[in-house]
């Protein structure tokens, strides 16, 4: 599906590779993540994060490696993801779907302190993450969850207080074909088109706050 004035598909797929196995989008991502933070009066490293998981339906491509998640009663991957509270990337691990979201609160965490020089303090998070294991994992790096729940039973999608930055960013991502779905083989490869997508979304804020600046 490459473009015809672009070169072979595999000369573009194997470069793609290269830089993702090199981290280069996730550095990207987290450069302008500084930039952004600083442009918005911001301390350039958070204080607090927001944790959760997405998943992605799964196509042939990835059918092998795809879980069954009840709740959503889809097979596919599940991408979980932390970001500060502007909803900027600040970590990200794939599984299969079947994989509970409080069992990837260690790594994440890790990811998280490891990224930011420990400066995170605070971690909201959903009722999916309640239990002392989640919160002892992330109290390990440094970290206290707070698990944000509804005052009463609601139907519906409702927007709860700082959990719904990182909604907001799963929405970004969706808006990526690409991304609509598990297309790929290799799961470093859907993480690494995770971090190249909010390259895009970064750069395209960084150039609206500096236009409005100026």
């Amino acid at each position: 599906m490459v473009p015809n004035d672009l070169p072979p598909w595999h000369a573009v797929y194997e470069q793609a590779q290269r830089w993702i196995k090199a981290g280069v989008f996730e550095r990207m991502v987290h450069d302008l993540r500084e930039l952004l933070r600083l442009c918005a009066g911001r301390n350039f490293q958070p204080s607090a994060a927001i944790l959760d998981g997405r998943t992605i339906q799964s196509t042939p491509e990835s059918g092998a490696r795809a879980g069954y998640d009840g709740y959503k009663r889809r097979n596919g991957s599940k991408v979980h993801i932390a970001v500060d509270t502007l909803g900027h990337l600040l970590a990200l691990k794939v599984t299969a779907a079947n994989e509970q979201e409080r069992d990837q609160v260690k790594d994440l965490a890790k990811q998280v302190q490891e990224t930011t020089g420990q400066s995170v303090k605070l971690a909201y998070v959903d009722q999916g993450y309640t239990g002392e294991k989640p919160a002892a994992a992330a109290r390990k790096e440094g970290i206290e969850l707070m698990v944000v729940k509804l005052s009463e039973a609601k139907k519906g999608f409702v927007l709860l207080p700082k959990r719904w930055v990182v909604e907001r960013s799963f929405a970004w991502m969706a808006r990526f074909r690409r991304l609509a779905r598990d297309y790929e083989r290799l799961p470093e490869t859907l993480a690494g088109l995770h971090w190249l997508a909010f390259v895009g979304l970064l750069m395209a804020q960084l150039a609206a706050a500096i236009v409005k600046s100026s």
